[in-house]
């Protein structure tokens, strides 16, 4: 079905379902063509991931011949390619501009990039719960090198050669022990309002096994510090 255009101008625009279907198809193209495959290699790669994608149709797409671009193609042809799917429908550096959705004006594709990952915020759009997985993935960041600081500062501490060098290294080990702590508290309080809200925290690396408390009660109100 053709769709309505909106303004005057719009006539400039080519439809949003073709613009979009041409973002990743000239990117298919592109990569594709980088990375030296033919069409029938790219179509092996895909079967090798588990989702046939036949020649004729990677053809067909690229070409424009190909009326509809399934979601699942796209994942697969960006494994393929070795890139991620973002980047097939948003081509930045290789698309100037874009539309976000249909009847909007074109737009700077690294902007619907950004916006299209959560990077830049909409007003009025809900991110879920990827901020919380962010905070999750700094505060563990934080204190796994908080620990392999506080080791360092433990062997130099047993290394020193003289009372000063140790007494140093040991102020450090108590300042990284006291990040490492600080930040472990707060990943603990942090996973246990993902699962009250019925969300499944990230998985803890071995080295944070103790934020966890042993047997984790939803109704639980008091807990140790880790």
């Amino acid at each position: 079905m053709t769709q309505r255009r909106m303004d005057d101008d719009a006539d400039d625009f080519p439809e949003w379902v073709d613009r979009v279907q041409a973002n990743v198809a000239g990117e298919v193209r592109r990569r594709r063509k980088e990375m030296g495959w033919s069409a029938q290699e790219l179509a092996d790669r895909c079967e090798q991931l588990g989702h046939p994608i036949p020649r004729n149709v990677i053809a067909n797409m690229e070409s424009g011949r190909r009326a509809g671009l399934p979601l699942v193609d796209v994942l697969v042809l960006a494994a393929a390619l070795e890139t991620y799917p973002a980047c097939l429908i948003f081509p930045v550096g290789y698309v100037d501009q874009t539309q976000e959705l249909p009847f909007e004006r074109l737009v700077p594709t690294w902007d619907a990039l950004r916006r299209f990952t959560g990077e830049q915020e909409v007003l009025g759009h809900d991110a879920g719960l990827v901020p919380d997985f962010e905070a999750h993935a700094s505060l563990a960041g934080t204190a796994l090198a908080a620990l392999d600081e506080e080791e360092q500062a433990r062997f130099a501490a047993r290394t020193a050669t003289s009372r000063a060098q140790q007494e140093e290294a040991e102020r450090r080990r108590i300042a990284y022990a006291d990040q490492a702590v600080s930040a472990k508290y707060k990943l603990r309080y942090l996973r246990r309002e993902l699962r009250e809200d019925g969300a499944i925290p990230p998985d803890l690396p071995p080295a944070l096994h103790d934020v966890d408390p042993p047997e984790w009660d939803p109704e639980t109100t008091t807990e140790k510090r880790p």
